[in-house]
């Protein structure tokens, strides 16, 4: 396998303090970003009552979302009836504006609870919405073990951050 040398990947891999991921909420990157209160930087797009919605800074694809909780837990089965209704109202929302704004064809939501499910960060929730498009796997990750993504994340983030804005005042 070759190697694609991504030193800008080493805050993520080891947490946004520098030190190995675990399970801390003191080394957990979503838990800094959403203390940070930087959401342009961070690509944050909305903060409700229980999640927050950001773009993923390792996308499969460009728009690829995240809706995390805003406490440091690690399952569904920890929240509350209301906070998992937010959820599934924040990926459907997510869901639709990805199909509007990005013209996807499809989307894929999920999420992987715990390290054996292949959770990269696994002691703090986080819920994919993975915009889709026919045709839109290449040969990349099968030979050379490589993912591309062909988008400007900023200027997804700068897209999309209108049609979020719009989804909390559709709520008050």
């Amino acid at each position: 396998m070759e190697k694609l040398y991504s030193p800008w990947r080493n805050s993520y891999v080891r947490g946004v303090h520098g030190e190995k991921k675990d399970g801390n909420e003191n080394d957990c990157p979503f838990c800094a970003q959403y203390a940070a209160h930087n959401d342009a930087y961070y690509g944050i797009l909305l903060r409700a009552k229980h999640h927050f919605v950001m773009m993923n800074a390792y996308p499969y694809s460009g728009g690829h979302l995240l809706i995390t909780s805003n406490e440091h837990t690690p399952g569904i089965e920890e929240f509350s009836k209301e906070s998992r209704a937010e959820l599934m109202e924040l990926a459907s929302f997510a869901s639709a504006v990805l199909k509007k704004e990005l013209n996807a064809q499809g989307v894929n939501l999920g999420a992987n609870l715990g390290k054996a499910a292949g959770a990269g960060i696994p002691a703090h929730f986080h819920f994919h919405v993975l915009p889709r498009w026919i045709g839109d796997t290449n040969f990349f990750p099968l030979i050379g073990e490589t993912k591309q993504v062909g988008t400007d994340l900023k200027k997804i983030y700068e897209q999309l951050l209108p049609e979020f804005g719009a989804f909390l005042q559709k709520r008050v």
